[in-house]
């Protein structure tokens, strides 16, 4: 009897342990130097997760529940980066808005995964202009140039890989961040050159062989999504067509998202390919009155609501951006911290509307250098600076340093609602007015060799 009591006792206590449990919550905190805006924005399928305010500090903090987990987009605009998060991850991010792509830096658990794509990214990115001009190589040559790299960054990725052992996500992920940017310019020569560039080599798909058509852990990654609308835009081609012509048409646009009725299974991957053509195609603006019919066919194919209903709002914003129509209005901060609505800041006078970043000061000095040429060129015109990011000392104190003149400048307050309005998908982006505000083109290219020269005819 006394060992039986003892037995239960020790039952007893050992029932009454509190027994390890394994987190399945998700961390991610960091701090922001030199700050464009006063948010951190994270996305997951490109859906907004949430919107988090920074400190005094530049710094936040935020925890994912196990429903959340995988690729999450991390956005302080204008700057965006996928992250991989796990449960049990607590991860660290700094970088300095100064100079974003360099600097950016994670530590903590789960941070090998994130700065192993983050490198990766920014050796692509470093590569570009070494790449620029070998298209004019042929198939065999460029081919052999894209295999030596591609096996350089095997050879990192397999150095990674080995230290330890990832989960399956984070392999896929982080074989594709090298994998299909290769093959994607493989894809990019054939566009270039056009397929009578390769017609002689049967070698020369051989990369496309181990693609996946249908990755649901790829659905929503950047470099898997930019090779498949590489790949579409090829195979819509005929062999003697000219991508660059054939891209503006709306024919060209629906054959690709014929192609992607044919050959993508996957509903989401389907919905994310189909969202990107639609842009494409909005974005070519002399294409108005065809737009519905497109609408229509996208409809057809697409079946998320939320990505009906922007692709048609986008629509509707194109639409308020023709010639002729008032320029939409938006809040405006001016060099003195106080806020005035555009259809105020820009009348009396034509005016070019340009736009810059805080993020990117280089070129807002190339954009300054052309401002000057240009005023010169057309002095009927007034030149409007639009930061996209609201002011901030360090801007102020810039602008007087190099003499600019502070009246011909403003920031959004908003950009999301701003860039939504007057559809800014690029900083080259050029707006001009009339002396009463109304539209002369709501998209001219302020870096263009062109530029203006359509107008002043």
């Amino acid at each position: 009897m006394r060992l039986l009591a003892l037995l239960f006792l020790a039952l007893f206590f050992a029932s009454c342990e509190k027994k390890p449990s394994f987190n399945r919550n998700a961390h991610l905190n960091g701090q922001i130097i030199n700050p464009s805006s006063k948010y951190v924005s994270l996305y997951q399928q490109n859906k907004l997760l949430d919107t988090i305010p920074l400190d005094e500090k530049g710094k936040f903090s935020y925890v994912f529940d196990s429903l959340d987990l995988g690729l999450i987009q991390f956005e302080h605009l204008p700057e965006r980066q996928m992250m991989v998060l796990e449960a049990g991850d607590s991860i660290s991010l700094r970088a300095n808005m100064s100079d974003f792509d360099a600097s950016l830096v994670f530590s903590g658990t789960g941070s090998a995964k994130n700065n192993f794509l983050t490198n990766i990214l920014l050796d692509l990115d470093n590569e570009r202009n070494f790449l620029a001009n070998k298209y004019v190589l042929n198939s065999s040559a460029f081919r052999t140039l894209i295999d030596s790299l591609f096996l350089e960054k095997k050879k990192k990725w397999q150095a990674f890989s080995n230290q330890k052992k990832f989960s399956p996500l984070v392999i896929t992920i982080t074989e594709a961040t090298y994998t299909y940017p290769y093959i994607n310019r493989l894809e990019r020569f054939t566009l270039i050159r056009g397929k009578a560039a390769v017609k002689n080599d049967s070698n020369y798909f051989t990369f496309r062989k181990p693609v996946d058509f249908n990755s649901k852990a790829l659905t929503f990654y950047e470099p898997y999504i930019t090779y498949l609308m590489s790949y579409l835009s090829v195979e819509a081609l005929n062999e003697n067509e000219s991508f660059n012509k054939k891209k503006k048409t709306t024919a060209y646009n629906l054959k690709r998202l014929g192609l992607i009725d044919e050959n993508i299974q996957d509903e989401k991957l389907r919905n994310s390919l189909s969202r990107s053509v639609a842009y494409e195609e909005l974005l070519n603006f002399e294409n108005h009155e065809l737009h519905d019919d497109f609408i229509a066919s996208f409809n057809g194919i697409n079946t998320n609501a939320d990505d009906r209903e922007e692709v048609l709002n986008f629509h509707y914003a194109l639409l308020k951006m023709k010639k002729g129509q008032q320029l939409p209005i938006v809040q405006l901060e001016t060099h003195k911290n106080t806020l005035i609505p555009s259809n105020f800041a820009f009348s009396g006078q034509k005016t070019v509307l340009y736009f810059w970043s805080q993020t990117q000061m280089n070129h807002f000095k190339r954009t300054q250098e052309r401002v000057k040429n240009y005023q010169e060129k057309y002095p009927d015109y007034r030149f409007v600076g639009i930061s996209i990011q609201p002011y901030n000392d360090m801007v102020r104190e810039y602008q007087d340093i190099m003499q600019i003149n502070v009246d011909d400048q403003y920031a959004l307050v908003n950009f999301e609602s701003a860039s939504s309005a007057w559809v800014i998908t690029h900083l080259n982006k050029a707006i001009v007015l009339d002396e009463n505000g109304n539209l002369i083109n709501g998209f001219d290219n302020f870096a263009s060799k062109t530029f203006l020269s359509e107008i002043e005819k």
